[in-house]
């Protein structure tokens, strides 16, 4: 069991940065993929970015390409997600995700609010 805890968002204008953090709390991560994902009002939650504990690899959402950088600290148990040169478009909820890769099970977080004002 993966419990994920969600904290950085806020409001910022646009083209302002925000650091958000996700904690998580288990025995072991390796086999895990980290995401965030967001959910504007009235749309549908969309994939944000995603990083592979053990290996690093990652993956973005185009539109945040270049803008948004995923990391993982090990130690720290904490996946980042540093956003810069926001746009009033990245305004909705972020939720953390915790993928298990060998078997089906996944965790998401309580969310935090991003607001970027124009």
């Amino acid at each position: 069991q993966v419990q994920l805890v969600e904290s950085g968002g806020g409001l910022v204008q646009a083209g302002g940065s925000l650091r958000l953090s996700c904690a998580a709390s288990g025995r072991t991560f390796r086999n895990y993929v980290m995401g965030w994902f967001r959910q504007a009002p009235g749309k549908e939650r969309e994939f944000v970015a995603s990083i592979s504990w053990s290996g690093g690899e990652t993956y973005y959402l185009d539109s945040v390409k270049g803008r948004f950088t995923i990391s993982a600290d090990n130690a720290k148990k904490t996946v980042y997600l540093q956003m810069n040169s926001l746009k009033p478009e990245d305004t909705a909820v972020y939720y953390c995700h915790a993928l298990l890769r060998t078997r089906p099970y996944d965790s998401w977080g309580q969310g935090t609010q991003v607001t970027v004002s124009s």
